[in-house]
């Protein structure tokens, strides 16, 4: 994963991220200036209608970048969902352009259940979004 290189001050960007799922896509916003992310409403969509959704999220939230969760076995391998979340990503990178960071999102859902999330999707995607937060310089 590569550090954005973003024309703002790197405190103010502002990422949207995506917990992608087969029928449902948790969604979340946070910035670097606080570290932290807050859920939104889940995407119950799938195919076209999904990614029209991602899309109004981000006309809506106009974030610098965004991240997708992309899952991975326990032991590191790629699964059908793996190649699904990362056809997902590259679809918002074109009809969105902007940057499409992908986040290991192994346990998030764990995550988000320990944490008492109320809707586990958008959790998750909290989850996946603070991670990345976290590993920016």
């Amino acid at each position: 994963m590569s550090t954005p290189v973003l024309d703002i001050p790197s405190f103010y960007q502002t990422f949207l991220a995506f917990d992608f799922g087969a029928r449902r896509t948790g969604v979340a916003v946070g910035n670097r200036l606080l570290g932290t992310a807050t859920p939104q409403p889940t995407i119950a969509a799938e195919g076209e209608a999904r990614l029209a959704a991602a899309a109004a999220r981000v006309a809506e939230w106009q974030p610098d970048a965004l991240v997708v969760g992309v899952p991975f076995h326990p032991d590191g391998a790629s699964h059908e969902n793996t190649v699904r979340a990362r056809k997902f990503a590259r679809q918002l990178r074109g009809r969105v352009k902007l940057p499409v960071f992908e986040v290991d999102e192994r346990y998030s859902t764990t995550e988000a259940l320990a944490n008492g999330a109320a809707d586990l999707d958008a959790g998750a995607a909290c989850v996946i979004l603070e991670q990345f937060l976290r590993s920016l310089p």
